[in-house]
């Protein structure tokens, strides 16, 4: 199986919930709910739902958690940032610090496409200049950085 292949499963959950973390920031609605909606009313096949379900419930249950761990990267308050580029920083962020599976540059580089499609006109720069001084703080080793004692 291509690598491209391997990953597809997870990149189409961080499509869907980059619509579910949008829906919960816009109206509040506990995500419970969304998950139910979205499992009723999407085209769920070929997501990988277990990681769709962490990211919306991970997110959304630590989100004043990620916002605290991003802050160091940006340069304004999280609630000064584009609120599609809240979402797609928090889903990075999550996944950075949460699931040590997925390789840290198939996460930016997902993140950046997320935000280049669904962002403002240059977030995607905004998100991945972030999402990479982020990863070379949590994942030193995997992102290249010497680590220093």
């Amino acid at each position: 199986m291509s690598e491209a292949k391997r990953f597809e499963p997870r990149s189409r959950a961080r499509r869907r919930a980059l619509q579910a973390v949008y829906q919960w920031q816009m109206t509040g609605q506990d995500p419970r709910q969304i998950l139910e909606q979205f499992h009723s009313a999407q085209d769920m096949s070929g997501v990988d739902e277990a990681h769709f379900e962490t990211l919306l419930l991970g997110i959304s249950s630590g989100c004043a958690g990620l916002d605290q761990e991003l802050q160091p990267f940006l340069d304004r308050p999280m609630e000064q940032v584009d609120l599609m580029e809240q979402v797609v920083l928090r889903i990075g962020a999550f996944e950075l610090l949460n699931c040590p599976e997925s390789p840290f540059r198939v996460v930016v580089d997902e993140c950046v496409d997320l935000a280049h499609r669904f962002g403002s006109e240059q977030g995607h720069a905004y998100v991945n200049a972030v999402l990479d001084k982020a990863a070379k703080e949590w994942r030193p080793l995997e992102a290249g950085k010497p680590v220093t004692s």
